[in-house]
């Protein structure tokens, strides 16, 4: 087993690489790891889920969502504790499950957020595009893409930093909008279309689940999405200060956190709007930029609101984008350090950045530039569905990683107090991880408009496979 130190000090005698810095503290791991949450998934795909699950199926999704997500970091914890090395996912399944795997799961993970990406900056586009409408959606994408390049492209520090910030107005968005919903439910404020406080009639007035049950299961590939970023505080336990210390308290932090806010969220939109009405419109002039928090807040009557929202929305995408940028290049460094691709995408700049692997990455951002020719919102849907499939994937390697090594921890002949951090309700937990995940995955072949996401990322995956063996033999 390599330690976390061949990871993290990669030589600076080949190819010009020097060690990642460690210089996240816990308030970047939290505040990274809410970034990558809050995006597409809660402002623009909540509506989606509201509609097809009804209110409270919508509430208990997101609740099943927040759960999968804490049990797959609770088996984290264990693993980027005991061995905190950027690209840890990668790391993880080749010493616990095999090294093919383990080299899957990296391309996996790198295909989700450079997927991301364009969810992403199509999104942000098609929003900018309603203040300009004569502007083209390419233009405001490649816009989106250099000023993400940028952020990257200096100092771990400075990435952190900024991201910190970017963070802290999506997060501080959705606590007044959680507020001034309340507010709107209770009738202390005015709202459209009501005369008297609505409270919560809106959640079971077509009954619980008016859809039928079905719809949570077809419906958590999505919400599953919307937790998609949390477990990026395991990449990041590379470039953290103290990980024994900071990536567990950042685990618990980030993870209710996140259950408060998409819940509180669902709960809000599902009192105030019909649930009908809370999904993304079908007309291509609008797009995207039907997002139920739009809707919410122009009903609630706060000058320029819905213009407010969609700053904070746009600001929210491009700073998923970044912090996605960032998890998926250190991927594709951690796989050269492991010689698994050339030593070219394990160069760093001075500053500590693997400038090759962010470039390649940012690949992925690229679609956003066909919309106009394929319609934006069937790129969108098509991105999403790779996106979170392929998070999925790993998430299921996370759980069967840790249930690995926790039985060859003990094998080895060491005791459970010797881990500096100890996954709760062993085997529990990462059994019961897993199959929620894998049946997540699975429904993504449910949805007729991504199946052919579905396909793609199964030929993926057995690509992966090919590929890695192929390369072990020739390497023999």
């Amino acid at each position: 087993m390599q330690s976390p130190d061949q990871f993290t000090q990669h030589g600076s005698a080949e190819g010009g690489s020097i060690a990642l810095k460690r210089s996240m503290t816990k308030r970047h791991l939290i505040m990274l790891s809410l970034g990558g949450a809050i995006g597409t998934g809660l402002f623009l795909s909540s509506g989606q889920v509201i509609s097809q699950a009804g209110p409270m199926g919508a509430v208990i999704s997101y609740i099943i969502g927040g759960l999968i997500a804490y049990m797959v970091m609770l088996c984290l914890g264990e693993l980027a504790v005991n061995l905190p090395v950027s690209g840890s996912f990668g790391a993880f399944a080749s010493h616990n499950i095999g090294p093919g795997t383990g080299y899957m799961v990296s391309w996996m993970y790198w295909l989700g957020w450079s997927a991301t990406l364009g969810t992403e900056f199509t999104a942000a586009a098609l929003l900018m595009q309603e203040w300009f409408p004569t502007t083209s959606i390419w233009l405001w994408t490649l816009i989106f893409i250099i000023a993400v390049l940028i952020s990257n492209l200096t100092s771990t520090r400075f990435f952190a930093e900024s991201e910190f910030w970017l963070s802290f107005v999506k997060v501080a968005t959705v606590l007044i909008f959680i507020l001034l919903g309340l507010a709107a439910i209770f009738g202390l404020l005015p709202f459209k279309g009501y005369e008297s406080a609505p409270l919560f009639h809106n959640l079971t007035a077509h009954g619980w689940f008016p859809n039928g049950l079905f719809p949570i299961f077809a419906t958590m590939l999505i919400v599953n999405f919307a937790f998609n970023g949390t477990e990026m505080i395991g990449i990041a336990a590379g470039e953290a200060e103290n990980p024994e210390k900071n990536v567990p308290k950042a685990i618990h932090a980030a993870v209710w956190r996140l259950m408060i806010f998409f819940v509180g969220t669902i709960i809000v939109i599902s009192s105030l709007l019909p649930y009908q009405d809370a999904g993304l419109t079908g007309d291509h002039s609008q797009g995207l930029s039907n997002s139920p928090f739009v809707t919410v807040f122009n009903f609630i009557g706060i000058p320029y609101a819905e213009d407010i929202m969609r700053f904070v929305i746009i600001t929210a995408l491009l700073s998923t984008a970044n912090s996605g940028l960032y998890a998926a290049s250190r991927m594709m460094w951690a796989l050269s350090v492991q010689n698994q691709l050339p030593k070219v995408f394990s160069k760093l700049t001075k500053s500590g950045t693997p400038v090759i692997a962010i470039l390649v990455t940012m690949i992925g951002g690229l679609p956003g530039l066909l919309s106009e020719q394929f319609g934006a919102d069937v790129i969108f849907k098509n991105l999403l569905g790779v996106a979170a499939f392929t998070m999925v994937i790993v998430w299921m390697s996370i759980c069967w990683s840790q249930y690995n090594f926790r039985k060859r921890w003990l094998k080895s002949g060491h005791h459970l107090d010797d881990l500096k951090f100890k996954t709760p309700w062993y085997p529990f937990v990462p059994i019961l991880g897993f199959i929620t995940c894998t049946a997540t995955g699975l429904s993504m072949a449910c949805d007729p408009e991504m199946i052919s996401g579905f396909i793609g990322c199964l030929v993926f995956m057995a690509g992966c496979y090919a590929s890695y063996y192929w390369l072990y033999h020739k390497k023999n």
